[in-house]
């Protein structure tokens, strides 16, 4: 009997974890898997079937009662609703879940349902909103509340934003009652450091499995030229280049700001993916540059610059590190989070968060002491651990392990 894969996420196809889930799917169906996709907001075309979670409405409702009530992943009933008819008309063999976080979906709803089900359930957690009362990272403020319960929230106004109300002790108990109970679930983390921070909370005696998120290493590769060198007067420049989709403090950018003011004479930082009015305000010794879909092009700044530098405090996993390393460029990362899994003395250095002499003193050392065999296993380095389809092939293992029929156990009697 053709086995059923179901994967719901936020978006199918589109941002890293959108992709990942096409990507899953793509290799399921090669093994002969039917695979399908439920997906809340925004989605690129893929192979595998998909199924729209709810409405343009729906989801600007459940933004609403979120940012009054505190409540986020608690209104959109009706859609999950849908979504769990959706499940019973399609029969899934296993529901992969992502991220359940994005106003398009109720879990209460879902877990009510998966919980009375026998369906094996795997969940790949990208961040850690899943046991918390609120935020999806709390490294930044070094708040460790969700260890027992969380309250009197410091991030309310962060993502996802409560203009209002502090709901973070009824949300961790609701999650703690829903996601805890579940009698057939199976975490995911996409790192060794995420998996320690769940091992610490109300998740700790779910199944646990570590798989790293990977790398297309047919697209991230050295390809260096001279071109964007000359197109940005950069000939002879020792380039630092930062690479984040969206640029805040989490990220480091005031960090790098910092940075610039002890920039050699030959040295120049390349930041990509800030915005206009940021650019604006940069420091005359730092290149701005706009987000860009282009990946040969993004391809072609990892590969020309000298350095790369994750100044970010909170990374479930660091995929613009791997993507670097990738393309042979050696990096420098905080020693926060997931970052400095990817890194050893022959990739980078790992400096203490925050300390910009630190920073300052890695550059050198690379700058000095690495040469072109050291780029080289750079590369190798990732494609050794983190190409994406010796990592999806460890969730088709996880499937089948997660799908096998339990043997009847054989009931022996024993004679006094």
């Amino acid at each position: 009997m053709k086995k059923t894969l179901l994967q719901i996420n936020v978006e199918a196809n589109y941002g890293s974890t959108g992709r990942i889930a096409s990507e899953i799917g793509d290799l399921a169906m090669t093994k002969g898997w039917d695979s399908h996709i439920a997906y809340g907001r925004l989605m690129k075309d893929t192979d595998s079937t998909t199924y729209h979670i709810g409405t343009s409405f729906g989801i600007y409702h459940h933004v609403a009662y979120s940012r009054l009530s505190g409540k986020h992943g608690l209104a959109s009933i009706n859609d999950t609703q849908k979504l769990i008819s959706y499940i019973e008309e399609i029969q899934p063999t296993i529901i992969h879940l992502h991220n359940l976080h994005g106003y398009y979906l109720n879990y209460e709803t879902l877990f009510r349902y998966l919980n009375s089900s026998n369906i094996p359930v795997l969940w790949t957690l990208h961040d850690c909103w899943s046991f918390t009362g609120h935020c999806t990272h709390y490294e930044d403020v070094g708040c460790y509340k969700w260890e027992k319960e969380c309250n009197s929230c410091p991030q309310k106004k962060e993502y996802p934003t409560s203009w209002l109300v502090d709901s973070s002790k009824n949300n961790y108990q609701r999650k703690k009652k829903w996601f805890g109970s579940h009698p057939n679930l199976h975490i995911v983390t996409v790192s060794n450091w995420l998996n320690q921070e769940v091992s610490r909370s109300f998740l700790s005696e779910h199944a646990r499995t570590t798989i790293h998120n990977g790398i297309d290493t047919s697209i991230f590769k050295c390809t260096k030229s001279q071109a964007l060198r000359t197109k940005f007067n950069l000939e002879n420049k020792y380039i630092i280049l930062g690479v984040a989709s969206v640029w805040s403090g989490k990220k480091g950018l005031e960090d790098f700001i910092t940075l610039s003011k002890t920039l050699e004479e030959d040295e120049t930082l390349v930041l990509i993916g800030l915005k206009e009015n940021q650019i604006k305000n940069l420091p005359k010794n730092i290149i701005g540059i706009q987000r860009t879909a282009n990946l040969e092009e993004l391809v072609s700044w990892y590969s020309t610059a000298n350095l790369y530098l994750n100044l970010s405090v909170e990374e479930s996993f660091g995929m613009t590190t791997a993507e670097s390393l990738a393309c042979g460029t050696p990096v420098v990362v905080y020693d926060s989070t997931a970052c400095p899994e990817m890194v050893t003395p022959k990739t980078g250095r790992v400096v203490p968060k925050k300390d910009i002499e630190a920073v300052r003193n890695a550059i050198h050392d690379i700058k000095i002491d690495f040469n072109e065999s050291h780029y080289a296993q750079c590369r190798e380095y990732v494609a050794q651990r983190f190409d994406k389809n010796e990592r999806y092939e460890e969730y088709l293992s996880l499937y089948d392990q997660l799908t096998q029929p339990v043997p009847n156990k054989v009931l022996q009697t024993h004679e006094s």
